[in-house]
Parts: C-alpha cells; structure tokens; sequence
C-alpha cells in the first residue's frame, strides 16, 4: 500500500491527526511520499486525503491507485512476483510526480531520510531494525508478501506456543509409566528438558545423541546420558557423517515435540548399559529400545489421556500471546486468505484454538472468523505428498460427511495440498505455509508442492540473547585464536626454514636464510611455549562457547565456534523466512518485501577485514619474537 501525504492533506491515526513536518532544504517541493515498498498498515492509517476512499481488503482510492492482478503481474528484478504491488493511476494529483524532479540517488536520499523520521514519530521501528531483534523474521530466500494470496498455518508450537516443561513433560510421564507397565525399569527418572535440543540426531544404533555442522560432521555426542569426550567423537565417528535419508539409523529431532521422546531414550540407554532391563523383555539392543519408547510416547498420545488433561486445563499448558490474533488479523484484512492445516483432531483443535485466540479477538469474533479453511486430522506430510479423501465436518460434535472440493469458510478433515490449491483457485508460490516441524511442515511443502515456507522455532529468541550477552567472551576467544594463527604462521615459518637448511637448502628469503641457528631455535622455543599456553586457554573458552543456551550442546544454529549446525542448514534450505513466533508478523506489514541477506564468501569476509587492525597485530607480534 502507497501512501501519499501532500502539504494540503493529513494521515489520519487511531486518535491522532499526524501532520508531517516538512524540510524545505531541498531542491524540490517536499511532499512526503512513500513508495510501495514503504508501506503503511491500515490499522494505522485510515484516511489519505479528502478525496479518496478506503475498500475492502486494503485498496484505497480506487481513482489514485490501482492494485497488480495475477493475470497482470509480471517479475521484478530479484525474481519475485509483482502481483500485489500498487501502482499510481494516471491523472491522479500532480504532486505525486514531483519526485520525478532531480537525479533519483538524490531524491531516495532524502525521502528514505524523511521516511525514518516518519516512522520514529509514528513509533514504528523499520523494518531492518526489527531484524536485528530476538523477535525479527529473518529471510533466506526472497519473499514478496504482496504476491502471497493465502497464508495456511499448522497449529500446536506454531499458531500456539506450550509450556516446554509442563507438555512435554507430562507427555514424558505418560511415556514412562507405559513403558513401566510392559516391564521396562523407569523408578527415579525424572523429565530433563535441557538434556536435549531440537535439532540433534539420534543414533539408534549406537544409543547417542550427536551435534552435526552443516555438511554432517559430527562435534558434540552423548551416549545415555553422558557427554562424549572430543577423542571418543573422533574415533567413533570420524570416518562417518549424518545423512538423514538413513532413517533406518539416524532420527532429526525436528520439533519441540520430540524433547520427550529424546530425554526418554537417553535416560533408558544408560538402564540398558547398566544391565537393569528385565530378562523378560528379550534381547533389546539400543535400535529396539528406541522403538519401545517410541511406542510408548505414541500409545501417550492416540489413547487421549494427554490432551484430554489439556483440554481440561490448557492455561497450564499453553503461553498466551495477546498480539498473534492481531498479526493474523492484519493478513485477513490486507485480503490474504487465511488457512489452519493441523494434525490435530476437531476437538483439540476447537478446544485450543478458543482458549488461545477469542479473547484478543475484537468484536466479539470467534477464531474461525479468521479463516477461510480449516482442515484437521490433515495427516502431514502425507497431505502435501498424496491425496487423501476429504471429509466435511458437519457438526459440533465433530460428524463428517464426504467431500470432493472445498468452500470457502468450511471444516474439513483430510484432504490433500492439491485439493487446497484446487478448492482456491491458486498455486504453489502463491502460498506461504507456516509450521514448527521442519519435516513435516517445511520440507515437504516445499518439495512436493513448492509452496513458499516459514519455520517458526520459539528458540530463538534464547539463541538471540544468548549471543548477545556472549559478544564480549566470543571476542576474547576470536583474539586469543587470531593471536595463535599469527604467531602459528610464523613458528611454521620458521621451522620449514630450520628444514632446509638441514638439506642444504636456502630458506624462504635472503634474510631467512642468514638467521643465526641460535636465533632461530630460540624464536622457535618461545612461539611454542606462546601457542602450547594459548592451547591451555582456548580449549576450556571452546567448551564454554554456548553455555548460555545449552551448558551440554551450546548454540541451536552453530557447530563450534565458526560453522552452521545441521539444523541451521536445514532451516536455509527449506524455510524461505524464519523466525520465533507468528506474532512477530505484527512488527512488520502484510506487505513487507523479504530480502535474503548477503552471503558473505569466505575470502571476500577477509577482504572487508579491517587492515589497520590486522597489520597491527602481525607487527606486534613481529616486533616482540623476532
């Protein structure tokens, strides 16, 4: 949505007339303006001028703007759709095309500046700054939301966050006491959220957990419950890399959801090791334990005692978020058509859904006002990679009947993506699919139906502000590791020359070569005490990296101290944005305009390293040991 305020017109607020300064130290008229990619949401701004008019769905003045058709779209310069886009009608106010005076470095110059003022006055923050926040969605693949039609969204840990510890945790009690009532020894554990993460890997063969980076290589491991040393890691996995499509041996812990399950397992490894599984229980090896919890965790949830103890008191269990029925709000309103595509049956969904959206509804709405489609029992992945019948449900108490094609505002259970697609009339980048399951959400939306995807992962914000409050041990460590590259380079440096001259062979340089042998070993003693007690002190700051969010595992999105976990590179490959809660929607517009950020190669990061500091460090080091 443009928005044009003239010297002779007012934005009008929500209690306030919003008349904008104007700077008169430019070359041109300044009228403020804003393009269509500075947008304005219309719970904000209601009126423009005096002569045009607000409709539905977010168009406005129908005489000065007019909105991209599908038919009529066509592609921008960064490959992204233009459906959705305004553009300005001819004939409209002359004003509007003063900015088309002067050269346009100068004019977006200004402007931008104007609009930043604009938006501190309005109390909005831009759209970079909310990036830069625990609670930004960022982007890793281009996103134009203007060209997005419908929104469809999954439910549990997406449009609703659980308490970690009181779901899954209870989930954990259900799963134990089934696994006590077939024999199995379960006396003395207790549910431990911080022994895993999502986005380790199980190895169900081994009985570990393991931390992979992003091309597989494993870095951190856990057998039962005991933290693996890094030699025990090398030497049981140095030859092997997690590759997921071994579902026979290695499990991806994809959601929150699968915190219990882990914790579990884990705890059971270390009974199985102990020799405290019953002799009626046959032979089980770590594969065939893994199946026993698994079991017993799903019996917790298809027998129903779980979520009825939920539905009965779902404030124990769900965190409320006053402003995700606002975000969803301000989407509906901007004419998405908005979809629920949930796992979950009708009266857990109706149940929760109530609980968690209508009472931060205005006007008395009830949540299913805020969707064109419900589909429960949907049955993902399976909904994006087949198609299932689809049946309509009737009535309140959940009575179904046959369906071929969908109605807008209908319930429905089953079905299949294509059936969506069919039933509204769109097509796979026309669609944004949000949901916590990487899997089962993300990846295979995106594969079989190419639909445009968002992950959300509560986590983040954590990960967030735990590498802020770390920046200051991260610098130190980087220092003290730079500090140990350079006087590294110049130890080899001389040991090489030391090499040829026991061959009779002159060194490197001129200089090198007329090093006195006394010199030279000396030098060489001092660099290795210097990098044997930079060892000392690097190794235990390693360890420590990531303390702050998880004291066994470190960061959900690094493997060590430089590279990306495996489940970052799952994120980058399949979500197109990414980020810790839907309501985050709400500080940025239904128009916003998602663009990846840049991805910096590894010797272009060393060209933009700062050279006064880098040829600071090299010189002291020189000057001190030579």
């Amino acid at each position: 949505m443009s928005v044009l305020i003239t010297s002779t017109s007012s934005c009008v607020m929500k209690n306030t007339n919003l008349v904008p300064k104007i700077n008169t130290d430019f070359g041109y008229k300044n009228n403020i303006i804003w393009n269509t990619k500075c947008q304005l949401s219309w719970r904000f701004c209601t009126k423009f001028s005096s002569n045009s008019s607000s409709g539905p769905n977010g168009s406005v003045g129908d005489d000065v703007f007019s909105v991209t058709s599908s038919t009529k779209s066509d592609v921008d310069y960064l490959g992204q759709s233009t459906k959705g886009d305004l553009n300005l009608n001819h004939g409209s106010d002359a004003s509007a095309w003063e900015v088309q005076q002067g050269p346009i470095e100068q004019v977006a110059r200004f402007e931008a500046r104007e609009a930043r003022a604009l938006l501190q006055e309005l109390d909005i923050p831009e759209p970079f700054s909310a990036r830069h926040s625990p609670r930004g969605i960022f982007c890793t693949r281009t996103l134009n939301l203007r060209s997005i039609s419908v929104i469809g969204y999954d439910m549990d840990y997406t449009l609703m966050h659980y308490n970690v510890m009181a779901w899954e945790g209870r989930a954990y009690d259900y799963c134990m006491e089934n696994l006590k009532n077939v024999g199995f020894p379960v006396d003395g554990l207790s549910f431990d959220p911080d022994l895993v993460i999502r986005g380790l890997v199980i190895d169900k063969e081994k009985g570990n957990l393991v931390k992979a980076d992003r091309f597989g290589y494993i870095k951190r491991a856990m057998h039962g419950t005991r933290m693996l040393s890094t030699r025990e890691v090398s030497e049981m996995y140095g030859r092997e890399l997690v590759d997921l499509r071994k579902e026979s041996k290695w499990e991806f812990l994809n959601t929150l959801f699968s915190v219990s399950e882990a914790v579990a397992y884990m705890q059971m490894v270390d009974r199985l090791d102990e020799g405290a599984l019953s002799a009626d229980l046959g032979a089980v090896d770590y594969k065939g334990l893994y199946k026993a919890v698994g079991k017993a965790l799903f019996r917790a949830h298809v027998e129903g005692q779980l979520k009825s103890e939920i539905m009965a008191k779902p404030e124990l269990y769900v965190e409320p978020d006053p402003e995700l029925p606002l975000a969803l709000l301000d989407q509906k309103e901007a004419g998405k058509r908005l979809l629920l595509i949930t796992n979950s049956d009708y009266h857990y969904t109706d149940k929760m859904m109530q609980h968690s959206f209508n009472r931060f509804l205005p006007n008395d709405m009830d949540w299913r006002d805020l969707f064109e489609m419900v589909i429960v029992s949907a049955r993902k992945p399976e909904f994006f990679q087949t198609s299932h019948p689809m049946y309509e449900v009737v009535t309140g108490e959940g009575l179904m009947r046959p369906c071929f094609k969908a109605s807008p505002g209908g319930l429905y259970s089953g079905g299949s993506a294509q059936m969506v697609e069919s039933s509204l009339n769109v097509h796979g980048d026309e669609i944004l699919y949000v949901g916590d399951h990487i899997y089962t959400d993300v990846s295979q939306s995106k594969l079989h139906v190419r639909w445009r995807t968002a992950l959300i992962c509560r986590e983040l914000e954590d990960e967030y502000n735990a590498l802020i409050s770390s920046q200051g041990h991260r610098a130190t460590l980087i220092d003290l590791i730079n500090q140990k590259e350079v006087v590294g380079d110049l130890f080899n440096q001389l040991r090489l020359a030391l090499q040829r001259r026991t061959q009779g062979r002159p060194a490197q340089t001129l200089a090198a070569t007329h090093m006195d042998d006394k010199e030279l070993m000396e030098t060489m003693q001092k660099l290795l005490i210097v990098m044997q007690r930079l060892d000392e002190k690097i190794a235990p700051m390693l360890e420590e990296d990531g303390e702050l969010f998880n004291k066994r595992w470190g960061y959900l999105s690094r493997a060590g101290l430089w590279d990306k976990s495996h489940l970052m590179r799952q994120i980058e490959k399949y979500a197109d944005i990414y980020t810790s809660r839907v309501s985050n929607f709400l500080h940025y517009t239904p128009f916003m305009y998602f663009r990846s950020q840049e991805q910096v190669l590894f010797f272009y990061f060393f060209i933009r390293i700062n050279h006064t500091f880098l040829h600071h460090i090299l010189y002291s080091h020189h000057h001190i040991y030579i």
